[in-house]
C-alpha cells in the first residue's frame, strides 16, 4: 500500500504523464508536462526509486555543484501536484521522467498505485513520434484509447496498433487492465527536423490536452516560440533545394489528404478554444524515437536533460521510400 503524506484531497484529478526517450521525439511530450509544472508551480510529492527501474549505464547519473558541494542527480520519475483554480477547478497529477530500462510492469503498477490513492479519474499519457509531416502545417495530434466508451465520449480512436511499443503503450494497457480510463495523445514531429526543442509540437499537445480535460492551460511564450521555430526551419530548409522540394511534396500530400476535413469539427474546435481563452476565468533519449511508419517510437527539475537552444541543418530527405523505419504507437 502506498502511503501519501502532505498531499491534500484533490478535485477531479487527472494524471498527465510523459517520458523522455523513444516516446518523445523532439522532447515535445516531456517539455509539455514540464511546462504545466512550471506554469502552475507544481509541488513534487514522490519519486520512484531509481535503483528499481534504470540501467545507469544507459541513463547515467549526473554530477553538479551546489554552494560548493558536489552532488549527484539520479535518473528517475517524479510526481507532482498542481492545483488549477477557476470556475471549474480540477487538479493535475504530473508524472515526468525517463522511460525505464527494466521492470516495466512493476513501474506501471507503482504509478497506478499513486493514481488509486489520489483518486485519479483519468490518465493522459503524452507522446511524440517522427513522421512524414511538413513543419509548415498544423502538427497532427492523434488521440487513442483502449476504452470503447471513452472513445465515443471524447471523440477518440480505439487503438488498433500492432508492433513494438514503448512505456506509453505499456502504461495505457496497464490502465485498461486496472479499470482506469486512459488516453494517449501523440504529436507527429517532422523526421527531417527532429532535434529538440520543438515548441510547435509541444504547443499542439497542450492545446489538445486542454480540449480533452476542459482546463484552460496558460501557454506563456510557447506560441511565440513556436512561430520562431517555424521561421528558423523555413530559413534552414530554403538553403537546400532538395529539402525545400521535399517539404513541398509533403505539403501537397497533406493538403490533399486533409482537404475534406478542413472545415466542420476542426474549425469548431478552434473557435471554441478561442472563446475559452477570451472569456475563460482560469489561470492563464537514447535509442531513437517512435516514428509514424514502423517501431515506437526546467527550473527546479535537474533530472531533466537540458535541451540545446540552437538548431542544426535539416538532413537531406531519403532518396528512396523503401527504407525500414519505425511506426507509431497509435
Amino acid at each position: 500500500m502506498i502511503e501519501l503524506e502532505g498531499v491534500p484531497e484533490l478535485v477531479d484529478p487527472v494524471m498527465v504523464a510523459a517520458f523522455e526517450g523513444w516516446n518523445d521525439a523532439g522532447d515535445a511530450a516531456s517539455t509539455a508536462v514540464a511546462h504545466l509544472d512550471r506554469e502552475w508551480k507544481g509541488e513534487v510529492f514522490a519519486a520512484l526509486d531509481a535503483e528499481d527501474y534504470y540501467d545507469f549505464q544507459v541513463n547515467r547519473p549526473t554530477v553538479f555543484m551546489e554552494a560548493g558541494v558536489r552532488k549527484i542527480t539520479w535518473p528517475t520519475t517524479r510526481l507532482s501536484v498542481v492545483r488549477v483554480g477557476g470556475d471549474k477547478p480540477r487538479d493535475l497529477v504530473l508524472v515526468r521522467g525517463i522511460e525505464p530500462s527494466m521492470r516495466w510492469r512493476s513501474f506501471c503498477n507503482e504509478l497506478l498505485g499513486f493514481a488509486h490513492e489520489l483518486g485519479v479519474e483519468l490518465v493522459v499519457v503524452l507522446g511524440a513520434l517522427l513522421g512524414d509531416t511538413p513543419h509548415t502545417r498544423p502538427v497532427p495530434i492523434s488521440g487513442t484509447t483502449s476504452d470503447a466508451d471513452l472513445a465515443r465520449r471524447m471523440d477518440l480512436e480505439e487503438t488498433k496498433y500492432e508492433g513494438p511499443t514503448g512505456i506509453v503503450g505499456i502504461l495505457q494497457e496497464a490502465c485498461t487492465h486496472a479499470g482506469v480510463p486512459a488516453v494517449s495523445l501523440w504529436a507527429a514531429v517532422p523526421h527531417y527536423v527532429s532535434q529538440p526543442p520543438n515548441p510547435k509540437a509541444t504547443l499542439a499537445l497542450l492545446n489538445r490536452l486542454e480540449d480533452l480535460i476542459d482546463v484552460r492551460i496558460p501557454l506563456g511564450e510557447l506560441p511565440e516560440d513556436a512561430r520562431a521555430w517555424q521561421v528558423g526551419v523555413d530559413q534552414l530548409a530554403a538553403e537546400d533545394s532538395e529539402v525545400a522540394e521535399y517539404v513541398q511534396s509533403l505539403e501537397e500530400a497533406r493538403d490533399t489528404a486533409e482537404l475534406p476535413e478542413a472545415s466542420g469539427e476542426a474549425i469548431a474546435r478552434e473557435f471554441e478554444r478561442y472563446l475559452r481563452r477570451r472569456d475563460g476565468s482560469g489561470p492563464g533519449g537514447p535509442g531513437g524515437h517512435a516514428t509514424a511508419d514502423g517501431g515506437d517510437g526546467t527550473s527546479g527539475t535537474p533530472y531533466l536533460r537540458d535541451n540545446p537552444s540552437g538548431r542544426t541543418r535539416p538532413p537531406r530527405p531519403p532518396k528512396t521510400s523503401g527504407d525500414d523505419e519505425e511506426s507509431s504507437e497509435d
